[in-house]
């Protein structure tokens, strides 16, 4: 049965690292009910950080997808690396999603990678949201974040819930909850048996002042995409809920303003929100422009495929990752419907393509299935031409989209075989990074014997 395309959404999770991403995460797959246990970053026990090299670092190196639901909503959500030297994972993640989820840490505000993942996201108008995280942290400073959002990333957020407290439980006032500043009502968070509970309850009264005054910032924030609220505001009448979602659905969509919530992660502490936000506001496939790609026998003729199960079908690679038995190309899926047992057209190389098998790709894990259909993400296994950034598509209705632009090598440095003998296993090692890694490049030097390779980082 084909699914509601509306009901889809692709996002990323990026920040700079150690904001919390990874827990972030783990915490929405758990109440996902994809996993049942929450892991650890620290402990290498996350879903998503399943390489050994990150979990004997504790930081998210690879970019990881998996797919889980939530209130009928089918998420393929991606874990980026934090840290610089993997900024080309983020780069080609970006390109293939419709929506990112932020995370920024309450302590320490914007930081040197968040603006980093936040231009990437500009340059593909990517819609998002906030997450103000780490608010159980000394020195957490949720309005401090929120200017420092505003000002350094040039954006309009808005705040959609508010923390109550701040800081680690010892502080008078910790952080306990969040105000839900759309339906004014305070929310807190339990764990029991496995069950993630959210407590609905009244405001504190200490706090009743505050959250009006956030409310109605908020709601003046909207009201410069709707005149129905302007309205309403200038009568001084009640603004419906419903009316609410949407104008922060469209203003979001359009990348006008940034939803924003806050929590913490590593305690379940508003993780439920965001799920909820992901889902009401940002952008489903069918919500975002047709993908333009080139005509190719005739470049200069510009051709579009929309997000529709009935058009002929075409998708990006955006990731190779060598396994065991070959290749698993990771495919975004933008128009049409792909059967296993098919066969595609790289237009770019002029091959075709056998698609033996697809996957549902579930960080380490695979799901094989049938078919997948358009604005969904794949797994392919058993292409011998296409890599990352290639175009696939009908044979009969080719398209060539366009590729993954990558930001040029920082670091060179030269190697060289222990003996002669050991020279092609050594170069059979750099093609297989090279595959894996676009940025990665190496050149053969024979007289010297030295092979220099450049890449994003050490």
């Amino acid at each position: 049965m084909p699914r509601d395309i509306s009901l889809i959404r692709n996002i990323g999770i990026v920040a700079h690292i150690d904001a919390g991403k990874t827990t972030l995460t783990e915490r929405m797959l758990y109440y996902g009910h994809f996993i049942h246990r929450v892991g650890m970053v620290d402990e290498g026990t996350t879903t998503t950080d399943y390489d050994p090299e990150e979990q004997e670092r504790g930081i998210t190196i690879l970019a990881a997808c998996v797919t889980f639901d939530w209130k009928g909503y089918h998420i393929n959500l991606i874990d980026t690396p934090g840290h610089v030297d993997f900024t080309a994972e983020v780069e080609r993640c970006l390109r293939v999603l419709d929506g990112a989820v932020v995370v920024f840490s309450a302590r320490e505000g914007v930081e040197a990678q968040s603006e980093t993942v936040w231009r990437q996201a500009d340059r593909y108008r990517i819609p998002r949201l906030a997450f103000v995280n780490k608010m159980d942290r000394e020195g957490a400073d949720f309005e401090g974040t929120v200017e420092e959002i505003r000002e350094r990333l040039e954006c309009r957020p808005v705040p959609i819930n508010i923390p109550i407290g701040a800081g680690p439980a010892h502080y008078p006032h910790p952080f306990a909850g969040v105000i839900d500043l759309i339906r004014m009502k305070a929310l807190r968070f339990e764990e029991k048996e496995r069950e993630a509970l959210v407590l609905e309850d009244e405001i504190p009264e200490a706090l009743r002042e505050t959250a009006a005054l956030w409310r109605m910032r908020m709601l003046d924030q909207l009201s410069l995409y709707s005149d129905r609220m302007t309205e309403l505001l200038l009568a001084e009448e009640e603004v419906p809920e419903e009316l609410i979602h949407q104008v922060l659905r469209l203003a979001t969509v359009q990348n006008m303003v940034v939803p924003l919530t806050c929590g913490t992660a590593l305690h379940g502490i508003g993780v439920q929100p965001v799920l909820d936000a992901v889902v009401r506001y940002l952008p489903s496939p069918a919500d975002v422009p047709p993908v333009e790609g080139r005509d190719v026998d005739k470049p200069d003729r510009k051709l579009t495929r929309k997000a529709d199960v009935n058009e002929p079908f075409c998708g990006l690679v955006f990731k190779v990752q060598p396994e065991r038995y070959g290749d698993l190309d990771y495919v975004r899926v933008y128009s049409g419907r792909l059967k296993a047992n098919s066969r595609v057209l790289n237009p770019g190389k002029n091959k075709k393509e056998n698609v033996p098998q697809l996957w549902r790709i579930q960080a380490d894990r695979r799901e094989q299935i049938e078919a997948v259909e358009a604005g969904d993400i794949v797994g392919i296994m058993g292409m011998r031409y296409s890599i990352t950034g290639d175009t696939l598509c009908d044979p009969k209705h080719p398209i060539l989209l366009e590729s993954i632009v990558f930001p040029e090598t920082v670091v060179d440095t030269a190697i060289e075989p222990e003996t002669a003998a050991d020279r092609k296993k050594l170069i059979e090692v750099l093609e297989l990074m090279k595959r894996q890694d676009p940025t990665f490049r190496y050149r053969d030097n024979e007289e010297t014997g030295q092979i220099l390779i450049s890449g994003m980082g050490e």
